[in-house]
């Protein structure tokens, strides 16, 4: 199941929200990178559009790592988040969060709780890091505008 259309003129455009496009292959080429590659290109585009992604349907989409900790999955973009609304999140939807609460609530909350980012989960393969560690690239990245 596809949220995406006009993939062919090699754009990807989601119909929510009025005309949000992204070059289909950036889209591909940024979805093949290693977690860790992934995540640097998810602290620069969270720093430049100030907004963070998830899956959303009545609660936010969770994941567990290899020990059973609680994961919480976030994207850089809308259209990295709806490629990845199946299988166990079939139903779900991408919604965002500024980064301000992201920064000031979602991440002391979760770190409060025990609950680990998620940045930017392709398949199996994502980058979990500690929330010091997300929050310093974070406003290292910030400083640069």
């Amino acid at each position: 199941m596809s949220h995406f259309i006009g993939a062919d003129a090699g754009h990807l455009t989601l119909p929510q929200e009025g005309l949000i496009t992204m070059d289909k292959k950036e889209f591909d080429s940024v979805s093949r990178l290693p977690a860790a590659v992934r995540y640097e290109y998810f602290i620069k585009k969270v720093a430049d559009h100030e907004e963070v992604w998830g899956l959303y349907n009545e609660g936010w989409a969770t994941a567990h790592d290899e020990e059973g900790k609680v994961l919480i999955p976030f994207f850089p973009r809308r259209e990295f988040a709806e490629s990845c609304a199946k299988d166990k999140w079939t139903g779900y939807h991408a919604k965002s969060v500024e980064l301000d609460d992201f920064v000031d609530k979602w991440l002391a909350g979760m770190k409060e709780k025990g609950i680990r980012p998620s940045i930017f989960p392709v398949e199996e393969d994502t980058a979990v890091v500690e929330i010091e560690v997300l929050l310093n690239d974070l406003e290292a990245e910030l400083e640069n505008y």
